[in-house]
């Protein structure tokens, strides 16, 4: 993987003017890729959804959430004389680079809530130096918005963000379209801070770096004005954070989970809104350090190209498993985690020392997102087992996306470059199933799920006359995957284990060490150790080498999978699956397997007090 020498992975990350520096780091390399009227950021080749033109706005908009911040700090920007002037061009319908009318659901009203933004917290920047008509053209170009549907789901905060603009500097404003919204979005509120994006939806990093974001600038915004709501946000995002702090490792990365992972280092987006709002359900250190170790993190991996531009992908640049929506300026709404560079030096996430992670449980059950988390904070390691959703959506990979048995922030998860045979397909950390014809299938949606403490149970239909239960008995780094299936027809399935990368910053080959048996597979490199085990079912381990580029982490990948042929009629299989970061002990943590016993009627994982017990009876 290429090594690149570039400023902002050298930037402590420490200071103030350290984020100063690092927001500059990321959008001075941008100049040259304006357009000739700067309306437009042409940045890329690859294609989204929506044309070219519309790419060209997006990028442009999405920088300003890195701009604003900074203007509003009192900072100056090399590029920002240029951005001006795109916002007068962009607006203006007699220029060539106008950015036009929009429609139903478009997506230029995403972008829109950017501008919202900066009039809100830099009036002085953006509205006050245009003259009148400039100033008609851009409320007249925005307040479209008003005028049009948008998506049942996050997108309700972009109209409100820009009301909020027109509201901070005079403009007329929709405030029954405000309440209207905010009213709808506090019924995704599912408790306890989560929310879904939408009337079945999934939880996701749309509740942090999405909705608990804009919740959040609209309770400093509006302190005064709607101090109910802003203080009922407030109390929301305080009890989400004692959850969304399991989603991060000690190290600085989270969990790679769910749709739009392309935003990277926006993960910490909602620690910085939380900071801005006057929040502190942590001490300011800890929210500190979570912010810091994101961004430091996210810095050290290759997601720059050479000129310094942000790419689509999550660790490495990837097309693969990138949204229908994703664009080359995509990416860069990642700069929203910037936020508290709009904070003084010495306001008090300034001043405060940068502290640890608080102690966390090393296991806990998350009902909201259909969670069971695992820690392993002396290996950096944390993994989220998932039972799924009852409803699914047609964005790209969705079942990979969110409908895996497990979630590592080391070995991430892979999805699917084709459809032929499981190298095309990786199935990671997902029981794929096949009618024999070497084209398979994983879990797209469950029709029933319970969780408790120790154990996620979710029964799943790959076809109509398909019924398969499982049981993942949740642990680190060996965990339990017990599945009945009850089929009409003749089936392959392959469970497969973490998928472990084969390259780690290193530019010579390394050797792997493996064991494999009619029992066994375990793959073992320096960095990390992969494996499963048949305990159960007549099951063929072996090692299954995907096609490159389908992990979001690393390149090339290696996936222990326990492969099986099964005849109509009703089947058990049982699995202990295994995932260690670093070699040190691999082996003897490899022989120290969960100790399980199948009899006639159930099945035994561990033993005394921490028995769990499953009962083998005929399915549903």
């Amino acid at each position: 993987m290429l090594k690149l020498d570039l400023p902002i992975q050298k930037n402590p990350l420490q200071s103030r003017r350290d984020f100063i520096i690092a927001v500059n780091q990321i959008i001075n390399p941008l100049k040259p890729y304006y357009s000739k009227g700067r309306a437009l950021l042409e940045i890329g080749s690859t294609g989204a959804g929506y044309s070219d033109s519309i790419a060209g706005m997006e990028g442009f908009s999405r920088v300003l959430w890195g701009l604003v911040p900074l203007l509003a700090g009192g900072e100056e920007s090399e590029i920002w004389e240029d951005c001006l002037q795109g916002i007068k061009n962009g607006t203006n319908p007699s220029h060539e680079e106008y950015w036009g009318e929009i429609t139903d659901f478009h997506q230029k009203a995403v972008e829109m809530a950017a501008f919202g933004y900066a009039l809100a917290l830099t009036p002085e920047k953006v509205w006050e130096p245009l003259s009148n008509q400039e100033k008609g053209n851009l409320f007249n170009w925005l307040n479209q918005i008003n005028q049009i549907k948008v998506y049942d789901c996050n997108w309700l905060f972009f109209p409100i963000l820009v009301n909020l603009g027109f509201k901070r500097v005079g403009l007329p404003y929709e405030q029954e379209k405000v309440k209207e919204n905010l009213d709808r979005i506090d019924q995704f509120h599912l408790g306890e801070g989560w929310y879904a994006d939408g009337t079945d939806a999934h939880c996701d990093y749309y509740g942090p770096f999405a909705i608990h974001f804009y919740s959040l600038l609209y309770s400093a915004l509006m302190s005064e004005e709607d101090p109910i709501r802003a203080q009922r946000y407030k109390s929301r995002a305080e009890a989400y954070a004692k959850d969304f702090i399991y989603w991060f490792s000690s190290d600085g990365s989270a969990l790679p989970y769910g749709r739009s992972l392309t935003y990277r280092f926006a993960q910490s987006a909602f620690w910085s809104a939380l900071v801005y709002a006057g929040a502190e359900p942590f001490p300011m250190g800890v929210m500190k350090g979570l912010i810091l170790r994101n961004l430091r993190w996210w810095f050290s991996q290759p997601i720059f190209d050479s000129n310094g531009l942000l790419t689509i992908g999550y660790r490495y640049p990837n097309l693969l498993m990138a949204e229908n929506y994703n664009s080359p300026g995509s990416p860069y709404w990642a700069l929203k985690t910037f936020l508290p560079i709009a904070l003084p030096e010495n306001h008090p996430f300034w001043q405060a020392e940068e502290m640890p992670l608080p102690v966390l449980k090393m296991k806990v059950a998350q009902p909201a997102p259909r969670f069971i988390l695992c820690r392993q904070d002396e290996k950096d390691h944390l993994v989220a087992f998932n039972a799924g959703y009852q409803h699914t959506n047609d964005h790209s990979h969705t079942a990979a996306k969110y409908e895996k048995f497990v979630y590592s922030n080391v070995f991430s998860f892979s999805v699917s470059k084709a459809e032929w045979g499981l190298g095309q397909s990786a199935f990671d950390s997902m029981l794929a199933v096949s009618e024999c014809d070497n084209i398979f299938r994983g879990k797209r949606k469950c029709e029933e799920y319970t969780i408790d403490e120790n154990v996620i149970y979710t029964k799943w239909k790959p076809w109509k006359d398909v019924v398969i239960r499982t049981w993942i008995v949740a642990g680190i780094p060996w965990h339990i995957r017990i599945h009945c299936i009850e089929t009409s027809r003749s089936l392959d399935v392959a469970d497969g284990g973490f998928a472990l990368g084969l390259e780690h910053n290193v530019f010579i080959d390394q050797k792997i060490e493996v064991v494999s048996n009619k029992l066994e597979s375990l793959a073992v490199l320096p960095w990390g150790a992969s494996g499963i085990k048949s305990i159960y079912g007549n099951g063929q381990p072996e090692l299954v080498y995907p096609n490159a580029n389908t992990n979001l982490m690393n390149t090339r990948t290696v996936i222990p999978t326990v492969k099986a042929s099964l005849n109509p009629g009703t089947h058990w299989l049982v699995n202990a699956v295994f995932g260690q970061p670093g070699s040190v002990n691999a082996i003897n943590l490899w022989d120290n397997v969960p100790h399980v016993v199948v009899t006639d009627v159930e099945i035994i994982i561990g033993e005394g007090l921490e028995k769990i017990t499953i009962p083998m009876g005929k399915g549903d």
